[in-house]
C-alpha cells in the first residue's frame, strides 16, 4: 500500500508491502517459414492495400492483427506437430532396432509389437491433447477478445500524475468531474469529456490514498500517509466538450509505459493548473498511515481507516473524534459507508472485514466475518442489502446483511483483487487486478466481460481501483492504476446483460 510521509517516487512503488507487484507474462512466439517467405519489408497490411474493402481502415487493420496473432499461434502449434512426428519415427526406429537385436531371444514379437504400439500411443495422445488446447486457446481468445471490444470501448485516457494511482471516485454534485489520489503526493480533478486537468489538491505531505466526494456539496475527503485525512473545498469549470479522439486507430509506437523513466510524464503536467494547499479541515488522530476515508450518509460525519489497526469517526464542522473503532488484528486496508444507512465496513490484513452499526445512537454493534483466507483489500455496500468483499487470496465474495454466515455467491480469479466497485443501478461489480486485467461480473458470480487490454490499450501496470458512474453517458466506468494513468470506458451494460 501507498507509504508514509515523505517518501519517494521510487520508493513509493513499492510501498504497498502486503503484496508484490506482478507483471503479466506475454507470450513469446516463434515465426515460421511461411512468414520469411514474404518479400522483405512487406507486411500483411501492405499486401492487401490494393484490395478493395469496405471496412473502416481502423476495423480492417484490427481484424489484420488479430488474424496474425491466429496465424502464428497456429504456426508455432505446426511446428510443435513436426517436433512430435519426429520423435514417433525416431521411436519407431529404435524399437525396430531393439526387435532385430532381439529376435533370437525368448521376446516374442507380440510383445515387442505391443510395447511400441504403448509408446506410440501415449506420444499420439500427448499430440492431441496439445493441438486440442492449443485450440481451444486460441478461439476462446479471440472470442473474448471480440466480445471485449465490442461491448467495452476505452474513451479517454486521464495522464498527468507523476507517480502511481492508487484510488479515484466521481463527484456525487454539478459540475460532474473525475477525482484521483496519487503516490505523488497529490490529487487532480478532472473533466470526464475532455480528459483536462482542472485542480490539483496539493496539501498533503505524504502519498494520497484515497479520494471521497461530499453527497451534495463541493467537497472532497482525502486520505493520506502523513497521516492525516483532509477535508477542502473546491471550484471547477468544465471546458468546452471536444470531439473523441479515434482510440481504435492503429499505433505505430508499443513502447511500454512500464519501461519509461519515473519522472516522464505525458499530456499535461499537474502544474499547469490552479492548486489548493490549503485544507478546510485536518484530521490528525491516527498513528499511522491513513489508508481511506469516506462521508457517512448526510456528510456530517466522516469514517477513516489506518494502518494504525483502527478506524476513526469525526464530526465534519468540528474534526472532533467521536469513536476509535478497534478491534482488527492488523493494518486496515480499506472503509466504506453504505450509502442510505449509518452503517460502515472496515477491511484489514487480518484476513477479516467488519460490519459497524451507528443507526441506534445508543448501541454501536460490530460484526466480524472471516470468509477470506488473505488481506481483504476492499470491502463495499451495494445499494441493496449486500456487501462485497475482495482479497489477496484471489477470490471476490458477495454476502446478504440479513445473513451474513456465509456468502451468498464466490468469484474465483487467477489474481490478487483490489479495490473493487458496483455499479448501483445495475449491481455489476468490477474487478481490478496485479495482473492488469479488470473483469466484470454480476452479483450472482457470473462472469460479464473483461475490459480489453493491449499495449496500446489498457493498463500497463497493476490496476488499484474502480469506480463506477452510471449518469455520465461518455464513461460510466473508470479505471486508475500505477502506470500513473486513468481511464474512462463506456460499457454496453445493455449488450453486456443481454449476451448474459
Amino acid at each position: 500500500m501507498p507509504v508514509e510521509g515523505g517518501s519517494s517516487g521510487s520508493s513509493a512503488s513499492t510501498a504497498r508491502h502486503p503484496k508484490q507487484k506482478r507483471k503479466a507474462h506475454s507470450l513469446s512466439i516463434r515465426r515460421t517459414n511461411s512468414t520469411e517467405e514474404r518479400p522483405s519489408g512487406i507486411h500483411r497490411g501492405d499486401m492487401l492495400e490494393g484490395q478493395d474493402s469496405k471496412l473502416p481502415h481502423s476495423l480492417r487493420n484490427n481484424l489484420l492483427d488479430l488474424f496474425g496473432q491466429i496465424e502464428r499461434e497456429f504456426e508455432n502449434l505446426y511446428i510443435e506437430n513436426l517436433e512430435l512426428r519426429r520423435e514417433i519415427d525416431s521411436l519407431n526406429e529404435r524399437l525396430a532396432g531393439d526387435g532385430q537385436n532381439l529376435e533370437g531371444g525368448d521376446l516374442s514379437k507380440g510383445a515387442l509389437k505391443t510395447k511400441a504400439s504403448h509408446s506410440t500411443s501415449q506420444l499420439s495422445q500427448k499430440l492431441k491433447t496439445t493441438y486440442k488446447a492449443s485450440t481451444s486457446k486460441i478461439v476462446s481468445s479471440f472470442k473474448a477478445t471480440a466480445g471485449s471490444r465490442a461491448l467495452c470501448h476505452l474513451q479517454k485516457e486521464y495522464v498527468g500524475h507523476r507517480d502511481g494511482i492508487w484510488d479515484l471516485g466521481v463527484t456525487r454534485t454539478q459540475p460532474v468531474v473525475l477525482g484521483t489520489a496519487s503516490a505523488d503526493h497529490s490529487a487532480l480533478l478532472w473533466s470526464i469529456e475532455t480528459g483536462k486537468c482542472l485542480l490539483k489538491y496539493g496539501g498533503h505531505a505524504g502519498s494520497v490514498n484515497s479520494i471521497k466526494f461530499h453527497p451534495t456539496e463541493q467537497m472532497a475527503l482525502t486520505a493520506s500517509g502523513d497521516q492525516t485525512a483532509h477535508i477542502w473545498r473546491y471550484m471547477v469549470q468544465l471546458p468546452a466538450p471536444q470531439p473523441p479522439p479515434d482510440v481504435s486507430a492503429p499505433c505505430d509506437d508499443d513502447q511500454d509505459s512500464s519501461d519509461r523513466e519515473e519522472g516522464e510524464v505525458d499530456g499535461e503536467g499537474p502544474c499547469e493548473v490552479p492548486t489548493v494547499r490549503v485544507a478546510t479541515a485536518t484530521l490528525k488522530s491516527h498513528q499511522g498511515v491513513v489508508i481511506a476515508a469516506d462521508w457517512l450518509v448526510g456528510g456530517r460525519q466522516v469514517v477513516t481507516a489506518s494502518w494504525d489497526r483502527a478506524a476513526n469517526l469525526y464530526e465534519v464542522e468540528t474534526s472532533e473524534l467521536v469513536h476509535a473503532l478497534t478491534g482488527h488484528d492488523q493494518e486496515l486496508t480499506h472503509c466504506c459507508t453504505h450509502p442510505t444507512q449509518r452503517l460502515v465496513v472496515t477491511s484489514s490484513r487480518d484476513t477479516t472485514f467488519r460490519l459497524w452499526d451507528f443507526r441506534d445512537p445508543s448501541i454501536h454493534s460490530v460484526n466480524v466475518f472471516q470468509g477470506h483466507t488473505d488481506t481483504v483489500t476492499s470491502a463495499v455496500f451495494t445499494v441493496g442489502d449486500n456487501v462485497v468483499s475482495g482479497s489477496d487470496d484471489r477470490t471476490v465474495k458477495v454476502w446478504d446483511l440479513k445473513n451474513m454466515r456465509s456468502p451468498i455467491a464466490t468469484i474465483r480469479t487467477d489474481s490478487a483483487v483490489n479495490r473493487i466497485s458496483v455499479s448501483a443501478n445495475q449491481r455489476i461489480i468490477a474487478l481490478p487486478h496485479d495482473n492488469r486485467q479488470v473483469r466484470l461480473f454480476d452479483m450472482s458470480g457470473v462472469r460479464l466481460a473483461r475490459l480489453p487490454r493491449s499495449n496500446r490499450m489498457g493498463h500497463r501496470r497493476m490496476v488499484c481501483c474502480t469506480a463506477w458512474n452510471e449518469e455520465n453517458q461518455t464513461c460510466n466506468l473508470f479505471t486508475c492504476g500505477f502506470d500513473r494513468q486513468a481511464i474512462g470506458w463506456n460499457i454496453n451494460i445493455p449488450a453486456l446483460l443481454q449476451e448474459k
